[in-house]
């Protein structure tokens, strides 16, 4: 095993998926390193429903190799970062096998909740390094959405408030949510 810089020894998603295979609670691997989540709480679990409700629904009205999965589902970034995003939409089926998605999803959507530093710093740029096109943290306190098109301007953040109407960018807009009508 390597290490990091902080002199932790890492460990590989192969022996995450080993240490992890009988643990309840629910963690993520990053950087090598094992984290814990907290459990979602009520806000969070309607938003995280209606949200993925939403986005199936319009799959399945306009068809497409698309599918959204929802936490606790792994997604396989690299060797040594498996992270459970709260919404996630993967079109290349190649991706997914029986237990997780292998590589990046197309769309990841995080709800913040008690680790929302890692949304906004170490899995922002995660989702950016490994070619996530879009990324949406949708922040419950401050009532805001923050969406990043990597695809289109890896740089750029647009800012919403929960009752404006945002497109989904990978959709080419012919979706679009309003946080404020799902909660």
């Amino acid at each position: 095993m390597a290490d990091t810089a902080k002199n932790v020894p890492r460990i590989t998603a192969e022996e995450y998926f080993k240490l992890t295979a009988d643990r309840e609670d629910r963690t993520e691997l990053l950087d090598g390193e094992i984290v814990a989540l907290a459990a979602p709480g009520t806000q969070h679990q309607r938003l995280v429903r209606e949200l993925s409700y939403a986005i199936h629904t319009f799959i399945r009205t306009n068809g497409g190799p698309c599918e959204v999965f929802t936490s606790p589902y792994d997604v396989v970034m690299d060797d040594h970062n498996v992270v459970q995003p709260d919404v996630l939409i993967v079109c290349d089926p190649s991706k997914i096998d029986e237990h997780r998605c292998n590589g990046a999803p197309d769309l990841v959507v995080e709800v913040t909740s008690t680790n929302w530093k890692d949304d906004y710093r170490e899995k922002m740029e995660l989702y950016r390094k490994h070619g996530v096109r879009e990324y949406w943290i949708v922040d419950t306190d401050r009532r805001k959405v923050w969406v990043y098109l990597f695809e289109q301007h890896p740089n750029v953040v647009n800012f919403y408030d929960w009752t404006d109407t945002i497109p989904v960018g990978i959709y080419g807009g012919k979706l679009s949510i309003c946080i404020a009508d799902l909660v």
